[in-house]
């Protein structure tokens, strides 16, 4: 099918972005979307319907008693993987370069150690 200039112009004619619109109040002078909350005063057409947002202050959580010992935190798993990585890392550069730095057995290549 023939695709023509005019029937993109057509299509991209409800592509345009309009801008959000933002009103001032007329009491507190905050701005807000129209047939909205003031969500600072809480108010609505003249009327209070929400109480006012307080501005609040963050506090930090409490926390109880720590169940780990003083000092510092170790994984248990730690020591493990920290043994494999030097394993795996004794090939060294020679070991890399001869074996293409690649593991050996990959799909359509085939298999072997």
């Amino acid at each position: 099918m023939r695709h023509t200039k005019g029937h993109t112009g057509n299509r991209r004619s409800h592509h345009a972005l309009t801008a959000t619109t933002v009103i001032k109040d007329k009491e507190s002078g905050n701005s807000r979307l129209p047939h909205h909350l003031d969500e600072v005063t809480g108010m609505y057409r003249g009327k209070q319907i929400a109480p006012p947002k307080v501005a609040r202050v963050h506090k930090s959580k409490l926390r109880g008693p720590s169940t780990m010992p003083e000092g510092k935190h170790v994984h248990e798993h730690a020591h493990e993987e920290h043994m494999n990585a030097e394993a795996k890392s004794s090939k060294g550069i020679a070991g890399k370069v001869a074996t293409g730095g690649r593991p050996k057995a990959r799909s359509g290549f085939g298999g072997g150690v």
